[in-house]
């Protein structure tokens, strides 16, 4: 049980890092880069290219995220990345009534949807790397 618990802390911890690293790095860069259509943080939101950049690395984390929550949990990695999933999306509800005008709704509900196969994807592959180290040991 506490095993449990501390994979899905540390799958949300992970997938956390993993999406404010790759803003820490990319926001700075694509203003630079057009400043004419980016003036502004507020303009990501509204652009379809960078919207869809955000959602690209979204799943990356999300599924970073899963793969680490199945790695420590060991047991039923699709189970735990799937509890994950349900943890990101209660959070991300949560961020949406806290802060919902940060983003137009379609982004939010994007989100909410992509969350839990992005997840499951993440257990998933652990579990087939898993399988394969088996397999291998075994032969």
């Amino acid at each position: 049980m506490i095993r449990s618990a501390l994979a899905i802390v540390a799958g949300v911890a992970t997938l956390t890092a993993i999406s404010f690293a790759i803003e820490l790095v990319a926001d700075p860069l694509l203003m630079r880069a057009f400043p004419e259509s980016l003036p502004t943080r507020a303009a990501f939101a509204h652009n379809l290219p960078v919207t869809l950049f955000g959602f690209a690395y979204g799943v990356l984390s999300i599924a970073a995220g899963g793969y680490v929550t199945a790695w420590i949990a060991r047991r039923a990695p699709l189970l735990h990345a799937a509890i994950l999933g349900g943890v990101q999306i209660l959070l991300t509800l949560w961020a949406m009534s806290a802060i919902g005008n940060h983003a137009p709704a379609r982004n939010w509900i994007a989100t909410l949807i992509i969350t839990l196969p992005a997840s499951l994807l993440g257990g998933w592959l652990f579990a087939r790397r898993a399988s394969e180290l088996t397999t291998t040991r075994a032969t």
